[in-house]
């Protein structure tokens, strides 16, 4: 919502503008400028990337408009879930959430968490590392490496699009350029024409440099640095799993644990102490 926003607010200001200082809007109507900018920047989105992150790239183009998943109401339900399973494993043991984490579908406790179980990467990261505290000889620092490397694969891995984008963002004022500069010389083959025809072609070779500038910083930068907040908030939020089964398998209480989770996360989505508290007793 927040990009659409930005983006009519940008275009009220460019327009609003241009027309108070006498501009005709006609005058922006380009087809031809419209098609060396945009028709250059698609195909060179194409030729630059692979099929799976063109595809990502569209979906970051959707996933911008829409609000972050990752605030205080999710963070809130992903502690005391982690919080029940720590309970759980250390009153009965770790074999008692062994069914649990291996069909979270069907789990009392992880559906007691319905936010979270809509993230397929979230519930498969906690019961991957669940099952490896259960079953697997690795101590907790190889767990800690572990669970390092696979949340870097992630965050590389969600920047793809984000990199296209921003790529795309570079480029697009290049392109304008590369309009405008054909426009001179189509203007400079036709100086036979009379002075205001020359005057008109000279304004359509630089609505070329306008709309290259305009698109890169007023629409598609905007796109990429808002991908961005929302990978470092995803990035944050597995962090903060990643801390509280660390401070589990450390042998920290259930409640210290969850703390451990809490204190990573960034101050904004962080729930406090006392409504933590709150949330857990509630939800017993």
């Amino acid at each position: 919502m927040m990009v659409a926003i930005g983006w009519l607010v940008v275009l009220a200001s460019v327009i609003g503008g241009f027309m108070l200082a006498g501009g005709h809007l006609i005058i922006l109507y380009q087809p031809i400028e419209y098609l060396i900018i945009f028709g250059s920047a698609a195909a060179a989105l194409v030729a630059g990337n692979s099929p799976k992150t063109l595809k990502a790239t569209m979906g970051g183009f959707g996933t911008a408009f829409r609000g972050s998943r990752h605030g205080k109401k999710l963070n809130m339900e992903t502690l005391a879930l982690l919080y029940t399973i720590f309970t759980r494993a250390r009153k009965e043991g770790l074999m008692a959430i062994e069914e649990d984490i291996d069909d979270p579908e069907n789990s009392e406790l992880f559906n007691s968490a319905p936010t979270v179980m809509k993230d397929h990467h979230t519930v498969e990261f906690i019961t991957d590392y669940l099952r490896l505290m259960v079953s697997s000889t690795l101590d907790v620092h190889q767990i800690d490496n572990l669970m390092d490397l696979d949340i870097d694969t992630h965050h590389e891995e969600a920047d793809l699009p984000r990199s296209a984008i921003a790529k795309l963002g570079e480029a697009l004022p290049a392109f304008g350029i590369v309009a405008a500069v054909l426009g001179v010389v189509h203007t400079l083959e036709s100086v036979h024409l009379p002075p205001s025809e020359l005057g008109k072609l000279i304004a359509a070779a630089l609505v070329g440099t306008f709309l290259g500038i305009l698109a890169a910083y007023a629409f598609v930068n905007p796109v990429a640095n808002n991908l961005e907040h929302k990978i470092n908030d995803s990035t944050k939020y597995q962090q903060s799993i990643k801390a509280a089964l660390i401070a589990f398998m450390n042998g920290y209480p259930p409640q210290v644990a969850v703390e451990f989770g809490r204190k990573v996360l960034f101050s904004s989505d962080r729930p406090s102490f006392t409504e933590l508290e709150t949330f857990l007793k509630e939800n017993k």
